[in-house]
């Protein structure tokens, strides 16, 4: 009975969800016809990548024209391909394109664009490219430049908010920015402390001190990365809440004088301080504290005569109380869960109240219906700190979009994560009617997420998805570091089983060339048109060395006249049989394993087999030759390497210095974040091989150590 009734409630929720989208559906074909009333009929998007892309997929449906800028390094993007019209503001860095503010305006006056949509980062919260656009006479979809202003900076922020009655932290926001000040204000505070750019976000600028011995370094840090990232180095400090939830309100506001909240988001789980799976509503959040939590988020709105989407950011403790921590007059990333429990589309509000209409939903007609998650998938190597990586998708298949799947991104198969952008390749967004379910389809959703070409966070999102605290929804932003752990296991030997598939998968692989080798070739009984494992000199057996990790694993493959095979590795034998075939674009390899049949997809690349299961997968290389593998060696055993490509930002040492193992070298800056490369052993410094300012590749040699036989001399 009690399953019953459960599958009614879930049904009545998906029916009154699907209505309320139906609903949504019919208001917008009343408002369509009104819209070009309000001299809205092209948009330019000063943005690029999944947010552009985003934005122009909700115009189109709009009936509204969109622009494109790009950089020379996204010539072929998709949100260029995508947009009604495209043109190139620049070289690839960002201070050279995306936030070139007079060459953007220059195009929107080209096109004859009414309306600049900015999406988040680069200029979207921009005080002068607001008033910029306010001068010239087009349309900031976005908020006043003075709500910009009073937000950004978070010392002001702070004032506004206490002075409104929104509950903030303890800290110091002063204008008074010496070393000395700031370390007293800290003491006064009590460590541990956060130190936070005024005009930060996004995690930049960001840093804890956990003592007075560590507060200077940090403090450091922290303005280094403000000043590049914001042109500004101001600093706050604020008391460190120790296991925080970091619970978000998105907040919408018109020229009329109205506002109103879309409930509550968690982005608590983050690494680097920067969010890595997000989910709406809050899980635990009973509905007096979600009540409290917009009412005061509708305040701070108010505050600053809030104009479009927003999001007012809080610390809440473990006992539900909260804290203001910043507001973002923007955008979110995480805006899809939001949409996706209240059944809007918070561009459209954007576009409409930006046309000056007013918002399309009160308060009252706001409803919550299920729950929501976003993963972000990262170009990135969870198990080297999630250092970010660039390079090219070489295979690149997505679980099938429905109404409760979402894949917002902007590449596809075939393009490059560039170095000098952000690292995000997608955001896998799912709904279902309760979190259980939703975690379910989100899990079920990552294993159909497959990515061949450049390290990602898919197995590190699978992993922390299912870990027992995830799904008790028992989060905080140290939840990564708490369960490091369990959340980066020691990787265990592949099984035997496996390697049979990926020995099979190349077998069978081989044989499809040959036999095509064969259908074109005049000797038909050349021993090179067989595939039967039978050649001359050769006998029905043969050995395959593949590579697990860094194992080398032996592989005895006897062909069997039947078609299939024996396969024996160390004591182990299996008798394994199977197919490829094609599905849609994708390769599949059906295989039986001393009878246990399976389907994975294949993918095949230089010298790695890829096998995804629904379960799981798997990554097998084939050794390369001695005679190869000392020139494809990239490993400098004698100094410091670039992790990745980027640029030099401070040099530490100099040529005679000591350093102790772990000593900081230099900072690095690549795909927006600060990277410091530390001394990988003691030694004394021979060469350093760029200077300040300078672009370093990735694996080129950055430091050089004198001779260990040279130094004993």
């Amino acid at each position: 009975m009690a399953l019953v009734l459960a599958a009614q409630r879930g049904r009545c929720c998906l029916w009154a969800l699907r209505r309320q989208r139906w609903n949504q559906v019919q208001r917008f074909v009343k408002w369509a016809s009104t819209i070009g009333g309000h001299n809205i009929g092209k948009i330019l998007i000063a943005n690029r990548g999944e947010i552009a892309c985003r934005v122009m997929r909700t115009a189109k449906k709009m009936g509204v024209k969109s622009v494109a800028v790009y950089s020379e390094a996204d010539r072929n993007s998709m949100h260029v391909a995508m947009a009604d019209e495209a043109y190139c503001i620049g070289p690839a860095p960002s201070q050279q394109s995306y936030l070139a503010m007079e060459k953007i305006m220059q195009v929107a006056k080209v096109s004859a664009a009414q309306a600049i949509h900015p999406g988040y980062g680069f200029l979207s919260e921009n005080t002068e490219f607001a008033e910029l656009c306010k001068q010239e006479g087009i349309i900031f979809i976005g908020p006043p430049s003075s709500a910009i202003r009073d937000m950004g900076i978070k010392s002001t922020s702070k004032a506004i908010m206490s002075a409104a009655g929104v509950p903030v932290v303890e800290g110091y926001h002063g204008e008074d920015q010496s070393d000395e000040c700031l370390k007293e204000h800290a003491k006064r505070i009590g460590y541990p402390v956060m130190i936070k750019a005024v005009r930060g976000g996004g995690g930049k600028g960001m840093r804890i001190a956990h003592s007075e011995k560590e507060f200077l370094d940090q403090l450091e840090s922290a303005r280094r990365e403000a000043k590049k990232s914001f042109n500004d180095d101001a600093v706050l400090i604020e008391k460190f809440v120790d296991n925080p939830r970091h619970v978000e309100v998105q907040v919408f506001g018109d020229q009329h004088g109205n506002a109103v909240y879309l409930f509550e988001r968690d982005c608590s789980v983050q690494r680097r301080h920067q969010k890595i799976i997000e989910e709406a509503p809050g899980p635990g959040i009973n509905p007096e504290v979600r009540r409290r939590l917009g009412e005061a988020a509708v305040k701070a709105a108010k505050a600053v005569n809030y104009v479009g989407a927003g999001t007012v950011e809080f610390i809440m403790d473990s006992k539900h109380n909260f804290y203001f921590m910043e507001m973002n007059t923007r955008l979110q990333v995480e805006h899809p869960v939001t949409e996706m429990i209240t059944g809007t589309d918070l561009v459209e509000w954007q576009l409409r109240v930006a046309a000056g209409e007013k918002i399309p939903l009160m308060q009252e007609d706001i409803v919550l219906q299920g729950h929501a998650f976003e993963a972000r998938i990262y170009a990135e190597d969870p198990n080297n700190n999630f250092m970010p990586g660039a390079g090219p998708l070489l295979h690149l298949t997505t679980p099938p979009p429905d109404s409760f799947t979402r894949i917002e991104t902007g590449v596809r198969q075939g393009d490059e994560v560039s170095v000098h952008y952000d690292p995000m390749i997608a955001k896998l967004v799912v709904w279902a009617e309760d979190r259980q379910a939703a975690l379910r389809k989100l899990r079920y959703s990552l294993h159909q997420y497959n990515i061949v070409g450049l390290s990602t966070n898919i197995d590190f999102l699978l992993s922390l998805s299912g870990h027992p605290q995830f799904e008790a929804g028992n989060v905080h932003t140290n939840f990564i570091p708490q369960h490091h752990d369990e959340l980066f296991p020691t990787k265990k030997a592949t099984p035997h089983e496996v390697m049979c598939q990926a020995a099979l998968g190349l077998i069978l692989k081989e044989k499809m060339l040959t036999d095509a080798f064969r259908d074109q070739s005049d000797d038909k009984f050349s021993p090179f048109a067989s595939s039967t494992g039978r050649r001359i000199n050769i006998c029905y057996t043969r050995k395959l060395s593949l590579l697990d990790g860094e194992n080398i694993v032996d592989v005895a493959v006897s062909y069997n006249q039947e078609g299939s095979y024996k396969m024996q590795i160390q004591d182990e034998t299996f008798l394994i049989s199977g197919e490829i075939f094609n599905e849609g674009d994708s390769v599949y390899l059906r295989s039986s394993v001393n009878g246990t049949v399976c389907k994975s997809k294949l993918v095949i690349l230089d010298n790695t087999i890829y096998l995804f299961f629904p379960e799981g997968s798997a990554q097998i290389g084939l050794p390369v030759p001695k005679y190869l593998s000392a020139v494809s060696s990239v490993v400098m055993q004698s100094g410091a390497v670039a992790p990745m490509t980027g640029t030099v930002e401070k040099v530490f040492v100099k040529a005679g210095d000591k350093v102790k193992i772990g000593d900081p070298l230099m900072v690095m800056i690549a795909m927006k974040m600060e990277h410091t490369i530390r001394a990988p052993k003691a030694g004394v410094i021979k060469k350093v091989n760029f200077q300040e300012g300078a672009q370093a590749n990735r694996h080129a040699p950055l430091v050089e150590f004198v001779d260990e036989e040279a130094e004993s001399k």
